[in-house]
Parts: C-alpha cells; structure tokens; sequence
C-alpha cells in the first residue's frame, strides 16, 4: 500500500524544482518560475525555525512560500500567527495503475509523447501553463507527455512522470470548447497505460480543493484520497 510519505516524494520527483536546499530542518525549493509547488519550503521537523527559512528563501530571491500537509498543525499555526494566509488547498489522490487500465482506449483518442509537440505547448499555454513550467517537466526523469484528440481535432494535454512505482500526473488542460465530453478521462487512462508499461503500481495526481468537478471526475475514475496540503504565503503574495 502506498504511504503518503512516498506519495510526497513522487510529488518531488515527477515535478522537480531546479534545485532543492536541505537548510536544517527545512527543505527549500527553488523553482525559476515553476510555480509554488517547486517554490515551497517544506519543515522537515517540528519546531522547524520559521526565521532561517524566510532569510533563505529571500536570499535566493524567492517571497517565502511555505507548503503545510496534514499534521503540521504546529507550523501552520506559527505561520497563521505571522501574517501568512493560507493559499490553495489542495487534495491528493492514487489509485491502482489497473483501476485506470479496464477499458481499451478508442482509436486516435489519446497519445503518450515525448517531446511534446508544438500545439501541445500551446494547449498548455492557454491553460497558463508556459516554459517555466514545461521546463520542470523536461527535468524529470521517466516521463512523458499526453495529447488527447476528441471530434478529430485536439482536444488536451497531460504530463505524467514515474517515481519509485508511482506515476504522477500533473497539468492536464483541456480546451474549453472540448470540455464535458470525457476527455479528462481518456488523458489519464492513457497515462495509465503508459505508466503499466513502466512497471509502476499506482497512479496519482493533486487538484485544487475548489475544483469540484475535478474532484468528481477523479473520485468517479476510482481515485482515492492521499494526502494533500496547502500553501502559506504572505498577503501581497495572493
């Protein structure tokens, strides 16, 4: 059965910051504009001291940015008490690799590819998802990218990533005028398929709390919830 610590550490791995600090009790993330998941600083320790992180993140030009997962009631507390709103909560979900891989997948509906192609990229773009960002992908290891096709015109676009027999999927994006239609569905079987190739034994992926049919759509495929977490940042952060 999949942990949640190795769940966190597939989230680190599949989506990796350009470079990870261990400063104490603290991990820090420096993401190059990656967003907040590679920006975050993570407590590797109760009682971690706050103070050494927010200096070292401003030193490597970064506002400090601090991810808080269940548990951590301590930190986010402390960090309630020095101005820093919570931003995003965010839900994780896996599933068996097998839950996703019962149904074929129709022909021309759903490619694994790697790299990505350029009207992938400009999928990704209107979703707001631009080269820093794909610039994480391409730092991951085993990996590849997902383009879904739906009344024979693309129709989406996925990422997934394995680590250590989970494979993550991250940034799926699907145009708007092809929503509702099940495309979301067929990008992470797809993954699914690619991700059984690799060997892995779990699939999991994170949205957005507020993202209600996101949270359907997963809960419906067979997901389960594991972990999660949400973001502290300071008010001209948000």
């Amino acid at each position: 059965m999949t942990t949640p610590a190795a769940f966190y550490a597939a989230l680190d791995g599949t989506w990796p910051a350009a470079r990870r600090i261990t400063l104490g009790d603290w991990t820090l993330r420096i993401g190059e504009g990656g967003g907040k998941r590679v920006s975050a600083a993570t407590a590797n320790a109760p009682g971690a001291d706050i103070q050494t992180a927010e200096t070292a993140m401003r030193d490597h030009g970064q506002p400090p940015l601090f991810m808080v997962k269940p548990g951590e009631d301590a930190l986010d507390q402390a960090l309630a008490a020095r101005g820093y709103d919570i931003v995003d909560p965010t839900n994780g979900y896996i599933a068996p690799v097998a839950t996703l891989t019962d149904i074929p997948i129709p022909r021309v509906t759903a490619f694994a590819i790697w790299e990505p192609l350029a009207i992938m990229e400009e999928i990704w773009a209107k979703g707001g998802i631009g080269p820093a960002r794909l610039a994480t992908m391409a730092r991951a290891e085993t990996k590849t990218a997902i383009l879904a096709r739906w009344n024979e015109k693309p129709a989406g676009v996925g990422f997934v990533a394995l680590q250590d027999g989970i494979a993550m999927v991250h940034a799926v994006e699907v145009l708007a005028h092809q929503r509702r239609q099940g495309v979301a569905q067929w990008i992470m079987r797809r993954a699914a398929f690619w991700a059984q190739e690799k060997g892995a034994h779990s699939i999991a992926l994170l949205t957005t709390a507020d993202n209600v049919a996101a949270n359907a759509l997963y809960q419906g495929l067979g997901f389960q919830p594991i972990g999660g977490y949400h973001y502290r940042a300071q008010p001209q952060q948000t």
